[in-house]
């Protein structure tokens, strides 16, 4: 039986904390550019300006997270806000993709150990 790689990906719009447990604690997060100096001066051009850019920053936040989603075989990608369902319909518009298990759970705000159980337990229930 071949080992299946595995990373969780606890996400909001902002940050994506990235957990493969595998990598011997080498986690790391991917930030969206789109903070609030960015959604000030948008908001400052106009209402529909700050939109386009808020769309372009955020497609931007979800290529950089789906290059890595490539490398592995199964994903759970969880959090508090529906950035990560977004992220989900991302991928299933990508044939790159349709081979993938990926998992979409709702998710609290969560310290780093809580997140690394909470990605450790998921993958072991999917063991049984």
């Amino acid at each position: 039986m071949e080992t299946q790689t595995k990373i969780g990906i606890w996400m909001d719009h902002v940050n994506a904390h990235l957990i493969d447990l595998d990598s011997n604690g080498k986690n790391y997060t991917i930030t969206s550019n789109f903070d609030n100096d960015v959604q000030n001066e948008a908001i400052r051009k106009s209402e529909n300006g700050m939109h386009n850019k808020r769309q372009q920053l955020q497609e931007s936040y979800y290529k950089e997270i789906a290059a890595v989603i490539l490398n592995y075989d199964a994903v759970l990608l969880f959090g508090p806000t529906n950035a990560k369902a977004e992220l989900h319909n991302y991928l299933v518009d990508d044939l790159r993709y349709k081979d993938k298990k990926i998992d979409v759970l709702p998710a609290d705000k969560m310290t780093d150990n809580q997140k690394e159980a909470f990605v450790k337990s998921h993958f072991e229930k999917q063991q049984k």
